[in-house]
């Protein structure tokens, strides 16, 4: 019998901690920042079809290169954006910080963790249970030849 599923109070999923760390406006210019390689605030301004005031969308940029998602260069007048980070090292990140906010309480709360993921993964998916198994014989054969 599979226990109900509810939110805890400050619990996340990862794509719920990606839309507050970022605002929805803040989402689609990166978004868009990633579709391009390299903009120019006109540029998403005209993308957004002059929607989004050019100021706002100037603002937008700004506070995603102070967050250090976006690099800027600038080029006489005009600063061209591009991202800092893939859109997979992103995400990558958003996990990350949801699995250390999980395991983060000691010893004591990483095997009940542990033993939730493997018990949810071994429902899903039995292949997605051997690759679980796989990656930690090979995180293991690492750490054995790793000098400390």
């Amino acid at each position: 019998m599979r226990p109900p599923r509810f939110l805890l109070r400050g619990f996340r999923r990862p794509n719920e901690v990606a839309s507050l760390a970022l605002g929805k406006l803040e989402r689609a210019v990166l978004n868009e920042t990633w579709r391009r390689r390299e903009a120019t605030v006109r540029d998403i301004y005209l993308a957004f079809e002059e929607r989004i005031a050019y100021t706002t969308l100037m603002t937008t940029l700004d506070r995603l290169y102070k967050k250090r998602l976006l690099d800027r260069r600038k080029d006489g007048r005009a600063f061209f954006y591009s991202p800092a980070v893939s859109r997979e090292e992103f995400e990558h990140g958003i996990r990350e910080d949801v699995i250390d906010g999980l395991l983060g309480h000691g010893a004591e709360g990483v095997r009940p963790v542990l033993a939730c993921i493997v018990e949810t993964v071994s429902e899903h998916d039995r292949e997605l249970l051997d690759e679980l198994e796989r990656l930690v014989k090979e995180k293991k054969r690492e750490r054995r030849h790793k000098p400390e």
